[in-house]
């Protein structure tokens, strides 16, 4: 019986061996076709766009409508993610900026909106991604706008209303926080915790129940958290996986978050408009006069046309105190024949309108 074992053991893994040359092969042959690729486009226009979004959301739908297990469908679109990723190197690495430092869920979400074989570039500040998106120091930013758990970043908002740049895609991250300490950590004896502040927000029932006479130090990132801990005894910091990784510290406690569905949206931000995928979603800034009915003037069109709002958020404007615009979100692509309707009427409306862009919902 151990023999027969053995045989099948010895009988699967030889099958094993054969299909994973197969994936070898087949790999191979994809990248030489992706150089191809490159070079009958840059034969054609010298200035050629390599990275599509709409192109590679497709893909991936289509991997995982045709998917039949016994990976999931989400698993299987990330491994293709990253054969994309790894292709699209080979005609032309993107370079990706970032809200750093390294380690942070942006960067995880630069990771898995463009793959591993991206350049990610670390960036100070929310406008400073904008800043080298603008100046083409890089290809596209990555750039938080809202957490289901604290709601929208103001931030990011407020710098589209400064900036020509288009959004053209976006990304949600699971977002897991754990506790973290390092190799000087005396665990009976922490006094401090560090951790960006909407991360603080997000576990604040689990501090309270746990750490309820630690004191609470909000600082820029978590990966920060991460690494100043690094050098104290007495501190732990609030952070995620990468960050734990990358600075290697041990985890105390593991999703402390308190809302376990806990998730942020990034928006990809570039210079060039994105044609229609298929499922697609519209960002755009409403401008509108301060009189009563603003609101209703916005809303109206699209309950008329059927068109799905996803997202209503309000801002002050620039132009005077007690004036706003309106950030809007809703499903569909500027070049639908419904949505050019409802545009057209919120222009007739509003004092200003600008699309911020169309792109492919996200789909990992």
């Amino acid at each position: 019986m151990a023999n027969d074992k053995k045989d099948d053991l010895g009988h699967l893994r030889i099958q094993i061996d054969q299909l994973d040359q197969k994936i070898l092969d087949l790999i191979s042959d994809r990248a030489r076709c992706a150089q191809e690729v490159a070079r009958v486009k840059t034969a054609a226009d010298p200035d050629a766009v390599f990275y599509r979004p709409e192109r590679e959301a497709k893909v991936l739908r289509k991997i995982m409508e045709k998917n039949v297990g016994p990976l999931n469908d989400e698993e299987m679109a990330r491994l293709f993610r990253e054969i994309m990723s790894a292709c699209l190197a080979l005609e032309e690495p993107i370079k990706v900026a970032f809200l750093g430092p390294e380690g942070t869920f942006t960067q995880q979400a630069a990771l898995k909106h463009f793959g591993h074989s991206a350049v990610s570039v670390p960036m100070a500040s929310i406008d400073d991604v904008f800043r080298e998106v603008a100046a083409g120091a890089v290809n596209y930013g990555v750039v938080p706008v809202e957490n289901s758990t604290e709601g929208v970043v103001s931030h990011t908002l407020d710098s589209f209303m400064d900036s020509s740049l288009k959004i053209c895609g976006e990304v949600v991250l699971r977002i897991h926080q754990h506790m973290l300490v390092s190799e000087n950590t005396r665990r009976d004896h922490i006094t401090r915790i560090y951790s960006h502040a909407q991360s603080l927000a997000q576990c604040r029932k689990w501090l309270d129940s746990h750490w309820p006479m630690a004191e609470r130090v909000a600082v820029s990132s978590n990966a920060e958290a991460a690494r100043r801990i690094k050098g104290e005894w007495n501190s732990a910091a609030i952070a995620g996986d990468m960050a734990a990784d990358m600075y290697g510290l041990e985890k105390i406690a593991d999703k402390i978050e308190d809302q376990p569905d806990n998730s942020t949206r990034f928006l990809i931000i570039g210079n060039d408009d994105v044609p229609a995928s298929g499922d697609d979603k519209t960002s755009m800034v409403i401008s509108m006069r301060n009189q009563p009915g603003a609101l209703h003037a916005i809303l109206e069109p699209f309950h008329v046309h059927s068109l799905d709002l996803t997202r209503v958020e309000t801002r002050p404007s620039r132009s005077g105190v007690w004036n706003y615009v309106f950030f809007v979100d809703f499903e569909g692509h500027k070049d639908d024949p419904v949505v050019k309707k409802v545009l057209e009427r919120l222009a007739e409306r509003a004092n200003d309108l600008r699309v911020l862009g169309s792109y492919p919902k996200g789909v990992l």
